[in-house]
């Protein structure tokens, strides 16, 4: 069973050198309420996993803004020019994976597995210092699998049994980060008695969930 918290109590968990899973893309379906905590908080030297580092005032920007990321896995940098020059700075390591692979790579964590096999990057700085596995001929690379300290997600409502449910694209990524964590911080607009929720709409079964807090936004 989950525990109910505040944004501060979530961001006091979270500590330097924590590896930190994110939901979201571009800033949709972002724990804003979260990220808004962690950056009052000014822990440092995070190593952050997610799709895509949004915009410097908007989701996971927020925190590289205030130069609280040491490291990131991401697949998507386009639209912020801060974690770019962090990046051609050598203040920030980055590590930039194929989108399908870096959320596979996520759910592999969270399913308990070393890795996955991908022909995603095969000839390309991608495939570099990895090893190859071929399977009936063809060549695959083995990506292993991405753990994480935290998951923080963003789901619409969740039940006083920590099953969630998302709206709309807002879904995104964060049912997959949501099952890496191995302690998952959920912030929600609501959250509701136990079937109140159509179980046909559940994504995330709450046996993922350690903590919830209500968004400011809701």
């Amino acid at each position: 069973m989950y525990k109910l918290i505040t944004a501060e109590e979530a961001a006091a968990m979270i500590r330097p050198h924590s590896r930190v899973a994110i939901g979201g893309f571009l800033a949709v379906g972002a724990p804003e309420t979260i990220i808004d905590a962690i950056v009052a908080c000014g822990t440092k030297d995070l190593h952050i996993i997610v799709i895509a580092s949004d915009w410097e005032k908007r989701g996971i920007g927020k925190l590289v803004v205030n130069h609280q990321v040491k490291s990131a896995q991401v697949s998507h940098m386009g639209t912020n020019k801060e974690i770019q020059a962090q990046m051609n700075s050598g203040e920030m390591a980055i590590e930039i994976v194929p989108q399908g692979t870096l959320m596979e790579r996520v759910r592999a964590f969270g399913a308990g597995l070393g890795g996955v096999l991908t022909p995603t990057g095969l000839g390309t700085v991608v495939a570099d210092g990895k090893q190859l596995i071929n399977v009936d001929g063809k060549d695959y690379i083995l990506e292993t699998a991405i753990p994480s300290d935290f998951a923080i997600i963003r789901a619409w409502k969740a039940d006083k049994a920590g099953n969630l449910i998302y709206r709309k694209t807002a879904r995104n990524s964060n049912p997959i980060m949501a099952m890496a964590g191995k302690t998952t911080i959920v912030e929600v607009d609501e959250i509701v008695e136990i079937g109140e929720l159509d179980p046909e709409q559940i994504v995330t079964p709450g046996v993922f969930v350690n903590y919830i807090l209500l968004s400011k936004e809701a």
